[in-house]
């Protein structure tokens, strides 16, 4: 069998479907509007069960607050379920020149100049890939996600909960999440910096999340929602993907 022959070969057995290689983030879903939905209707459907407070939610986003659940701030946000960015869109958004300095073309209705995340997003590409992969999505309440804003996660043997009995600390911009979101929120810490090499998490935030990975191991949603969202979007989540392979989830 020659080379030609024996390359074809091989080719026949692979299969038809190719995934992004290591390193290689999301370059399939340009939308957030549209990422959002994806999770929504493909990936949560049959688990609509937010990050941090294990409350319920339904395909109109109607949430059920767990019993003792209690907020000071954005009450109204309570009510609904979000969308966030486990890593925020700070944290990567600021690594683009338009967040940071602005672009020509980001100018309102009024003629005046902006930049930011509308910036980012208007003009650069790039930037739409990144907001918009699914691995760093994940649905949490409202009121959590805007207290949360984009603060990092840390340690707060110190502080008490914010949110009565979903027991996430917000004190002095930094979170501490539920003993149950640290392994899922470590993973998408470490997907995102391999995905994007234009991402670096601080040395301290990198032992952290390091440290949740290996404390909290994955389980099988977390396995069966990477595999749903690497057929979506075409690459593949290998921080979660050589865990599941170990553990016999995939």
């Amino acid at each position: 069998m020659n080379i030609r022959t024996l390359s074809i070969a091989i080719a026949a057995l692979l299969p038809l479907t190719t995934f992004a290689q290591s390193g290689e983030g999301n370059t399939t879903i340009k939308s957030f509007n549209k990422a959002k939905k994806t999770l929504e209707r493909k990936v949560y459907y049959d688990h609509r069960v937010t990050l941090y407070c294990n409350a319920e939610f339904d395909s109109k986003k109607n949430i059920k607050l767990p019993r003792g659940f209690t907020t000071e701030k954005h009450v109204k946000r309570a009510k609904r379920v979000e969308w966030e960015h486990v890593v925020p869109a700070e944290n990567f958004g600021r690594t683009f020149s338009e967040w940071r300095d602005g672009h020509p073309s980001c100018v309102n209705n009024k003629g005046k100049n902006f930049k930011g995340r509308k910036c980012a997003e208007k003009v650069n590409h790039d930037y739409r890939l990144m907001q918009s992969d699914l691995y760093n999505l994940y649905p949490a309440v409202g009121a959590v996600n805007a207290t949360r804003a984009n603060y990092n996660f840390a340690m707060l043997p110190s502080s008490g909960s914010s949110f009565g009995s979903c027991e996430v600390k917000v004190h002095d911009r930094k979170v501490e999440p539920t003993i149950g979101s640290r392994g899922r929120i470590a993973r998408t810490y470490l997907y995102m910096e391999q995905a994007y090499p234009r991402y670096k998490m601080s040395k301290q935030q990198k032992q952290l999340m390091t440290a949740w990975d290996k404390q909290f191991p994955v389980s099988k949603w977390e396995c069966k929602r990477a595999q749903r969202i690497e057929t979506l979007q075409k690459n593949r989540n290998y921080i979660v993907y050589s865990q599941c392979e170990t553990m016999g989830y995939n």
